[in-house]
């Protein structure tokens, strides 16, 4: 896929980046420049503007309420989004639960859930690790006991992402206990404000609030609520979870990154007179990076290309995971080191008198950097990914 070669996709690109440019909220920009956590209303706003275009759902097929883009229209998006600054749309309603509501789902829950879902007025949080099952999702032991038309939740699930901003949740749950761990997992939505749900922030290292522990006594729902047959989540988990790997990549926002890097380095010095991207080092490490994004979008491409054809991410995306994982990690090391020596300079001036670079980089930069930790240990760590690759991809 050589979406520069074909002129045909450039008034979509064009029409795409006029609206970033000149329709899209300007406060959530700066907000974003700035590193600063959207409230919930902003969370709101930034993805109903997508959602009053048509966009938000932009994987979608028209018949389930997105645009039917091609596969080449979606990464130009998801490009230009990243290219203008904008907030990562919350992955968890439109790139999770939407495509399982609509693949696995009855009618009745389709036309309940989908609508808001595109249009982005209604939030949702992802429901799997729990306190002693993280990355072992298959030894969950939240349950869901039914009793009559209704099943009763209890239990406890962790490092639930955005759960803050959500109004409803997706589960896995243990509605019967098998000799394979992998069976008797049944997949339960219920609305986060539902008598017996309790959410409580975890502040993650970067001093943010991303993170929640949400709490399940004796919570009620309709049968209604499930996806799909009983006991058969583990299957729709796995579907969810090659979408969820794949979207990991976000080729744009790491070449604006490693742009804004270059430009950062190209006026800092690294001692003396020499600016850092004079330092052979950073210098190489950088153009590391760049050719290793370069060697991720083509990887991206090849999966979508398969999804195209009929297929789906499947295990490859697990390679995805663990290459945007490596690279998001090392440019926002690059980004701390760039930090680090604007730092030093900033307690002798006399250093670098020539520098009148804007330091507005250093603390969103550090932000990322502690945020960015976590990529390999969130959807999967990378030590399982590599046992995925092992066994599922290559056979050993």
């Amino acid at each position: 896929m050589n979406l520069d070669a074909d002129p045909s996709l450039q008034p979509f690109r064009a029409e795409v980046r006029s609206f970033f440019a000149t329709a899209y909220p300007k406060e959530i920009l700066r907000k974003m420049e700035a590193g600063a956590s959207l409230t919930t209303d902003e969370v709101r706003r930034a993805e109903m503007a997508l959602g009053e275009k048509g966009w938000l759902a932009s994987a979608w097929p028209a018949e389930h309420g997105g645009p039917g883009w091609s596969i080449e229209e979606q990464y130009i998006f998801d490009e230009e989004l990243e290219r203008a600054g904008a907030p990562t749309v919350t992955p968890m309603g439109v790139v999770y639960v939407g495509p399982v509501i609509y693949t696995f789902g009855s009618d009745e829950q389709k036309a309940r859930w989908l609508p808001g879902i595109a249009d982005g007025s209604v939030g949702w949080a992802q429901g799997y690790s729990e306190p002693e099952a993280g990355s072992d999702l298959a030894s969950l032991q939240f349950s869901a006991v039914q009793d009559g038309d209704e099943y009763v939740l209890s239990g406890t699930k962790i490092w639930t992402s955005a759960a803050q901003h959500a109004d409803w949740i997706f589960l896995l749950t243990r509605t019967s206990r098998e000799e394979k761990k992998q069976l008797g997992i049944t997949f339960i939505c219920c609305p986060l404000d539902q008598p017996g749900v309790s959410v409580k922030p975890i502040i993650s290292i970067d001093g943010k609030y991303h993170l929640s522990q949400c709490d399940f006594v004796d919570v009620r729902v309709p049968v209604t609520n499930r996806i799909g047959e009983e006991g058969k989540g583990w299957s729709y988990s796995q579907y969810l979870l090659g979408n969820e790997r794949t979207s990991y990549a976000r080729i744009g926002g790491k070449r604006k990154q490693l742009a804004d890097i270059r430009a950062i380095a190209s006026h800092i010095p690294a001692g003396g007179n020499r600016r850092l991207i004079d330092d052979s080092q950073f210098a190489s490490r950088l153009s590391q990076v760049e050719i290793r994004v370069d060697a991720l979008e083509i990887t991206v491409l090849r999966v979508l290309s398969s999804v195209r054809d009929g297929g789906s991410p499947g295990t490859e995306a697990s390679i995805l995971k663990i290459m945007a994982t490596e690279i998001a990690q090392e440019i926002t090391t690059l980004f701390l080191e760039a930090a680090a020596d604007h730092g030093m300079r900033k307690f002798n001036d006399s250093v670098s008198p020539e520098w009148t670079g804007d330091s507005g980089f250093a603390a969103p930069g550090v932000a990322s950097y502690f945020g960015t930790r976590a990529q390999s240990i969130y959807g999967g760590t990378n030590e399982i990914q590599r046992n995925i690759i092992a066994k599922r991809v290559l056979g050993l």
